[in-house]
């Protein structure tokens, strides 16, 4: 852009910053993401104007709409994709419980305690917090990390005291 396209560019962006900004926190009620929203908007005119200048707030107004509506959408399918994990995790884990359950009250004390001994602490801890009767929910909560992470941590630890069980001499 030249010098009067900047300044053309700049006036624009003084003038309407403030209705794009308050058009996208009524949409998003997020005022950190309208304003990640309102430069896009802006980048997006500096980079590709309307043909028609006097039209500029329109379009404004119609890219800052696709763009929140792009958002929530984006929003609302991690929300449906994080509680379709967590049911799936709820679902699958309570039958892989039951089952790792029955097997680890039929052994030892012992052993199964020498086996959860020789696991990683962080095994150790996700399956003691488990079958403590804590939910993924409040195991991720206490160890501060995501709902899927501690799913996958368990499965592993699972996987894991499965083995040594399978590798254990059967005169036990």
């Amino acid at each position: 852009m030249n010098p009067t396209e900047d300044e053309t560019f700049r006036n624009l962006f003084y003038t309407h910053y403030p209705v794009v900004h308050r058009k996208l926190t009524a949409l998003l009620r997020d005022e950190a993401a309208a304003e990640d929203m309102a430069q896009e908007v802006f980048l997006r005119l500096y980079r590709n104007p309307p043909d028609r200048p006097e039209a500029v707030g329109a379009w404004l107004h119609r890219v800052l709409t696709r763009i929140a509506y792009d958002a929530i959408d984006r929003k609302q399918r991690e929300r449906r994709l994080l509680e379709k994990q967590g049911r799936q995790v709820q679902t699958e884990g309570n039958s892989e419980f039951a089952v790792d359950d029955e097997m680890l009250r039929r052994m030892n004390r012992e052993e199964v305690q020498a086996w959860l001994d020789a696991l990683p602490e962080r095994d150790r801890q996700v399956l003691m917090l488990r079958y403590s009767g804590y939910s993924y929910a409040e195991i991720a909560d206490q160890m501060k990390v995501s709902l899927p992470l501690v799913c996958t941590w368990i499965h592993r630890a699972q996987l894991k005291l499965k083995r040594q069980a399978e590798a254990r001499p059967e005169s036990v």
